[in-house]
This record gives structure tokens, sequence and C-alpha cells, in this order.
């Protein structure tokens, strides 16, 4: 595994910030780390990246423990934190070249240029940080995360701010990674998850309460368009396995139920003399589970 934590603990004080959170995460994967704002997001990345020390329970980073071997297990590390911290004085190229160096990199040049093409700073290299774009500091903040060839990414809101053709660049570029690193990356927007990810955890209040979210559900929801809609919408509550009906628009109700009910509400229509225009399942979304997880 790239990545294994296990039953990590985290106090502020008297106050409990993560509650015995484990996950292992395998080479090659995109995994979205999902949370509302103060889940824990940050504080998880933190202790992995080695910036928390003080905590219970163990991480490893390709089989070397974060704690007890910080250096080492940094060497593996790339890391972007949310606020992409940069030497907005420094030159693109010049503030690569010192990351690069801090790395004691043997051919530092060689990786400055590589990252460049490989986060599309052909055009910008020789500008000031603070004369570009957010999109393009965060390019910049990747850039520096990468520039030793890390075996394990972790990005901390990596989109944040960020406008919409900035955000596609930025997804593409993450997806990229993906197919060589292991990339953890912290997010509380739902769409980043259908754009970017293999496999989603969810985080609430510090527990984390999906390791692996599945698009599934226990329940079943129907959109039935009708030409012309009973006087009593209830009615369908008749079908076995019905649990609520609610009028959605003129001709059309959603139907909920414990079971595949569509055939039942055909025949039922049926009985009825509806005419059915169209009857479809209700795919469940990443903002239904995402609420579903989450809520108190």
């Amino acid at each position: 595994m790239s990545l294994t934590v296990k039953n990590i603990e985290k106090f502020y004080g008297n106050k409990q910030i993560l509650k015995g959170i484990s996950f292992d995460i395998p080479q090659g994967s995109i995994v979205g780390f999902l949370g509302p704002n103060g889940a824990g997001k940050s504080t998880m990345m933190k202790i992995i990246t080695g910036y928390i020390t003080d905590y219970n329970g163990t991480a490893n980073v390709c089989g070397i423990d974060v704690r007890q071997n910080p250096i080492e297990a940094k060497k593996l590390i790339g890391y972007l934190p949310e606020n992409n911290p940069l030497y907005l004085d420094m030159y693109v190229k010049e503030y690569l070249l010192f990351v690069a160096k801090m790395y004691q990199l043997e051919d530092a040049e060689n990786a400055v240029k590589r990252m460049i093409e490989c986060v599309g700073l052909q055009n910008d290299f020789q500008k000031k940080i603070g004369q570009l774009s957010k999109g393009y500091k965060q390019r910049v903040g990747l850039a520096q995360a990468m520039i030793h060839d890390p075996q394990v990414l972790i990005l901390d809101e990596p989109t944040t701010g960020l406008d919409p053709n900035q955000l596609v660049e930025i997804r593409q570029l993450i997806k990229n990674l993906g197919k060589e690193k292991t990339v953890l990356f912290s997010t509380h927007i739902m769409q980043e998850v259908n754009a970017v990810c293999d496999r989603v955890m969810v985080i609430n209040k510090g527990t984390l309460v999906n390791d692996n979210v599945q698009f599934s559900n226990d329940s079943f929801t129907f959109v039935l368009e009708l030409e012309q809609l009973p006087k009593d919408t209830e009615c369908f509550k008749e079908i076995s396995g019905v649990t609520n009906v609610r009028k959605i628009a003129d001709n059309e109700i959603e139907i909920e139920a414990s079971e595949d009910v569509r055939s039942d509400i055909y025949k039922f229509s049926m009985q009825k003399e509806l005419i059915i225009k169209t009857l479809k399942q209700k795919e469940l979304s990443m903002e239904d589970l995402f609420h579903q997880l989450t809520k108190s």
C-alpha cells in the first residue's frame, strides 16, 4: 500500500478532532477526501505529511512510519497545502530551482524544466509568481509538490477559488498525475469527486463515515410522467413496496419504494386507465450521498 493510516486520533485540548481514522490507499489511485468544512480533512493531511506529530495511531507512506522516520517519509510525499504558500516576489523558475535544491536533486535544472512542461508553465516561467492568476499559482504549487518525483501526492483543496476554465485544467492535470502517482486530495466540492476520483472517502465530525462511497442505496426513487395525474396521487401507495408519493410537476410524481416496482407501476397505471408518458429511475447523486453521510 502507498498510504496506510491506522486508528488516528487527534485532540486539541479537550476537543477531539479525529476519532480513530483508518484507511489504506494502493498505488495508482486518485482518492477524494470529502467532508464539510471543519470535518478534520486538513488535520488528517497534516498528520500524513508530518506537519503534525502529536497524535495517537500510525501513518505510513510506502511502508515508512511518518512519525518515526519523517525525513525518509517526506522524500516520498508531495504536498500542496490549502493556502498554497508561495514566495510571490520570486520568479517561477527561480522558485522551483530553490525547491529542487532544498530536495538536493542532482539535476535541478532538468527537474525544473520537466515540471514546467508537466504543469503547463512554458509561457509563464519567467514571470514573478505574484503576477500569476490563481490557476497558474496552483500550477506552481503542484510543480513544487511534484518536483522531487514523489510516490504520494497530498493535495488540500487544490481547486478552491479557480474559475471554470482553470477548474477543468487542474482537474485534468490531477487525473494525469493519478496514472502514475497515488493522489489523495481533500475537497468539499461534490463536482470534483465525479470529475476526478477513482474512490471517495467521506469524513464528518472527525469520523470516517464511508471509506469507499458507492452509488447504491437501499431505497429506489422513480419519476412518473402521466398524460394526466389522478385526483389522488396517494393512490400509488396501494402498490406493495411504495413508501412515499409526491407531486413534482403538473403531470409528474416522484415515487419512493423499498424495491424496484416499475413493473407494478405499469400494471397499476393500466388498471387505473392512466396513460404513462415516461417512467424512469432517479439516480442518487453525489450531493444526495454527501447529505446522507454527513447529516446529523
